[in-house]
């Protein structure tokens, strides 16, 4: 299974998400994708087994991936402060990998029915939702 995490800004959400994909899918290849040089950099610090950055390392992470991680702003041409360009979005969307999204209710991308949830409990539903895909469930 090839999991591709795309983070941006600081990192931090991807960092947390490719620890979480490395202790619950220890056969994966994992691979960190940053909008950014920054954030890549704090996502090497989990591990994964390659990490990349900037706009054509993500739209050909997308092309690769079984299954994609991150916040849901990376959808969103736009979002993250404007460091997801149009066709960063068109990959992720596009791409014939599951999109595993964590809400994230920031940068004035407000989901509906989704209540303030602390971060701590996304990621660990999402790591849930993760483990389940690698099992061979859909949930």
């Amino acid at each position: 299974m090839e999991i591709v995490i795309i983070d941006g800004q600081g990192g931090r959400i991807g960092r947390e998400l490719a620890a979480i994909a490395r202790a619950r899918c220890p056969g994966a290849h994992i691979t960190a994708a940053g909008t950014n040089s920054t954030a890549a950099a704090v996502m090497l610090k989990a591990a994964p087994d390659a990490c990349t950055a900037g706009e054509a390392a993500v739209i050909d992470a997308c092309r690769k991936a079984d299954v994609i991680l991150g916040p849901l702003g990376i959808v969103i041409a736009g979002a993250m402060l404007g460091e997801i360009s149009p066709a960063m979005a068109t990959a992720v969307g596009s791409a014939k990998a599951v999109r595993l999204l964590v809400p994230m209710n920031r940068c004035a991308n407000l989901v509906a029915g989704v209540p303030d949830v602390p971060l701590s409990r996304l990621l660990a539903d999402a790591g849930d939702k993760l483990a389940a895909l690698a099992a061979g469930e859909k949930k």
